[in-house]
């Protein structure tokens, strides 16, 4: 299926990026048992969980859908129970209250913290180690599809296409590193029970309302000069990265897989600003130069098993200006894709 009509509001924003392949509800017509989110309350996770419950329906399968967090926003614990969701409050840090969770054969572990590490890394380091540490000994008779980062990876130069999966980690800074050790530790219990795993290193997921495009195209629009030092990024649209997620369910396995997950194109930060400078009528405005040195990750093992993304990068271009030109509402949370020192 091909999406080409940029939504007009949020409730249809949201419907679109919980909208799944054809290929996800085969899929889901495959599937046995239930699906539990842990971290479900973040950025990616209430469309993952909406895209669950919508393909599972159309797959004809009766399934539960679980959403696990501490729910401490306003309003999106409603949201999800609306959308089908069975919702279940939990502090993931507190083992005895993980342990009374349901425990079906399929978990997608979506928990994680990065903003705020400097400073406070400890915090850091016991979100994104301790806990999959809980999580992967507690579900040890599931297979488990973890939410990781192309950060774990070397910076490279454009030039070379991006890190594939056969790159050897090596994090920059205290967040990389205690996403590497999240990998570890599920990587630990993976091996001792026997269980299946997938590593889903995502690198960059697009929403209209944040991410690195949002981000370009607000300086732009403010007359902002637009750092060039991460000359170059990779995005993937968020309800692609979600139907990607769902679908690795079937891939989980022992030794673990790892997957890149982002779009196939390497995109120019620079030409990237000109392009929203030109739809806007604007002069961009740029800082630094280009250091050549970025996160970037190779999707090709993706693509080959999934399919390209359904939309493509042209596309979310055009979408985040019409998306700002309607008036389109925004989080005001910038990504911090121009670092590239680990110091989140």
């Amino acid at each position: 299926m091909t999406i080409q009509a940029c939504p007009k509001d949020n409730q249809e924003l949201e419907a679109l990026l919980a909208t799944p392949s054809e290929q996800l509800i085969q899929a889901m017509a495959k599937l046995d048992g239930d699906i539990i989110i842990l971290g479900i309350a973040g950025k990616i996770g209430p469309t993952v969980g909406q895209m669950a419950v919508k393909a599972t329906k159309l797959a004809g399968k009766k399934r539960r859908i679980f959403g696990v967090s501490r729910f401490s926003g306003k309003g999106t614990q409603t949201q999800l129970e609306e959308a089908g969701i069975s919702t279940i409050p939990c502090d993931l840090l507190d083992r005895k209250s993980v342990e009374k969770l349901p425990k079906p054969p399929n978990v997608l572990f979506l928990a994680g913290r990065k903003f705020g590490t400097e400073g406070a890394a400890s915090e850091t380091w016991a979100m994104n180690v301790l806990v999959p540490a809980i999580v992967a000994e507690t579900f040890s008779d599931s297979r488990i599809v973890s939410a990781s980062t192309g950060c774990v990876y070397p910076l490279v130069a454009a030039s070379t296409g991006g890190c594939t999966e056969d790159v050897p980690p090596e994090p920059i800074g205290e967040y990389s590193q205690s996403c590497l050790g999240r990998e570890r530790m599920f990587d630990y219990w993976c091996q001792r029970n026997n269980s299946k795993l997938l590593h889903y290193r995502l690198n960059y997921a697009i929403d209209l309302r944040y991410g690195v495009l949002h981000d370009i195209v607000q300086k732009v629009l403010h007359g902002q000069p637009v750092d060039l030092t991460v000359g170059h990024f990779n995005v993937i649209w968020q309800g692609d990265a979600a139907d990607v997620m769902l679908r690795s369910l079937e891939f989980c396995d022992n030794p673990p897989r790892i997957l890149n997950v982002t779009g196939p194109e390497i995109v120019s930060t620079e030409e990237t600003a000109c392009q929203f400078a030109k739809l806007f009528g604007k002069e961009p405005n740029f800082a630094g130069a280009d250091a050549d040195s970025c996160y970037l990750s190779n999707a090709a093992k993706m693509v080959k098993i999934f399919g390209k993304p359904r939309v493509a990068v042209k596309q979310l271009i055009q979408w985040q200006a019409d998306w700002l030109l309607k008036g389109g509402k925004s989080y005001g949370k910038p990504t911090h894709f121009e670092v590239n020192n680990g110091k989140f």
